[in-house]
């Protein structure tokens, strides 16, 4: 019971993640192409500077929470993916020097060279992150003892590289939909047409993956055909921004990305339960929330722990949005 409710309680750290940090990463890709001036660029890094690194700590949260609870998988998991989630932590560190950074002096080239950093240290991270979830949908060769034996390359694939590619198109649509509520003028219209453009790309490609999905996985085998509510709602969901867009809903627009980010995280911890890393090499050596998990006086302790400070955290987080909640232009007085 309690291994299932931390699998959950891990899922939703995920979501959280992945929904907030999902148009950091968006406003990060779009930075260098929307904003046609500085002056610019700083109002759309503006745009997330209150929140962006509140966002990455839902990441943190969920990797500490992966080792209090399921240390088996923590350790098959960070020591096979090491690289990746090392050129991750490299190009979230490099994002963060960035934001920091940029305006410390006034010259073009210098502010040039950290807006590009940006745009990598914001690429990188999903497209990683769709590498990982692929492979760990797909299946990795791990042993009898657990141990991944595999290379970094073994995780690189098509299917791997088209899940990268999708959440990098999905958090594009999602932070151009969020650059379309934090702006006004010229700006904001930059970012709505951003949002149409990707939106038809992220459909496509989404839809690609999920028919990949059908031939590298077996989530239908396991879910049938038609694997429940979660993916199709999710579809109609993407499907949908179009038509917000052009009745000039950004908001409905957003929260469709949201919806559609969610659910499809949803998706892939679902199809993985109650495994949490599947062993290509023999079925038996799959690595589950029974046999990768902590003791029970150790999840009892960790529940309530979580039950009692994590509201308090999610209401802090939702005050910080609240205060911050205004829209931003080039005739704000800008945080240099």
């Amino acid at each position: 019971m309690l291994e299932t409710l931390w699998f959950v309680l891990i899922t939703v750290l995920f979501v959280g993640f992945f929904f907030l940090e999902g148009f950091d990463f968006g406003v990060g890709m779009l930075t260098p192409f929307l904003g046609k001036t500085d002056t610019e660029r700083r109002v759309l890094i503006n745009a997330i500077g209150p929140v962006w690194d509140g966002n990455e700590v839902w990441f943190i949260t969920a990797g500490g929470a992966m080792f209090a609870a399921f240390p088996g998988w923590y350790a098959t998991l960070f020591s096979g993916f090491y690289m990746a989630l090392f050129l991750m932590l490299i190009a979230l560190i490099g994002r963060g020097v960035a934001f920091e950074f940029r305006s410390k002096l006034p010259n073009t080239k210098w502010r040039q060279t950290w807006d590009w950093i940006i745009f990598f240290g914001s690429l990188l991270p999903p497209l990683l992150w769709g590498v990982a979830l692929a492979n760990l949908m797909k299946g990795v060769p791990i042993d009898a003892k657990t141990n991944y034996v595999g290379t970094f390359w073994d995780l690189i694939s098509p299917f791997s590289v088209m899940a990268g590619i999708s959440i990098v198109l999905l958090f594009l649509l999602h932070g151009a939909l969020y650059l379309a509520l934090k702006t006004e003028g010229e700006l904001r219209e930059r970012a709505r047409q951003a949002a149409k453009r990707f939106g038809a790309w992220a459909s496509a490609v989404l839809l690609l993956f999920v028919l990949l999905c059908y031939f590298q996985t077996d989530m239908f085998t396991r879910d049938g055909i038609i694997p429940g509510m979660v993916p199709l709602t999710a579809g109609m969901a993407l499907l949908s921004v179009h038509f917000f867009l052009k009745a000039g809903r950004d908001g409905w627009g957003f929260i469709m990305t949201g919806l559609t980010i969610t659910l499809s995280t949803i998706m892939v911890f679902m199809s993985l339960f109650p495994r949490v890393m599947i062993s290509s090499l023999n079925p038996e050596w799959t690595l589950t929330i029974y046999n990768t998990a902590s003791n029970t006086y150790t999840l009892k302790v960790m529940t309530i722990i979580a039950l009692t400070t994590v509201p308090l955290v999610i209401a802090y987080q939702a005050w910080t949005y609240w205060v911050f909640r205004k829209r931003i232009s080039v005739k704000d007085h800008l945080e240099y």
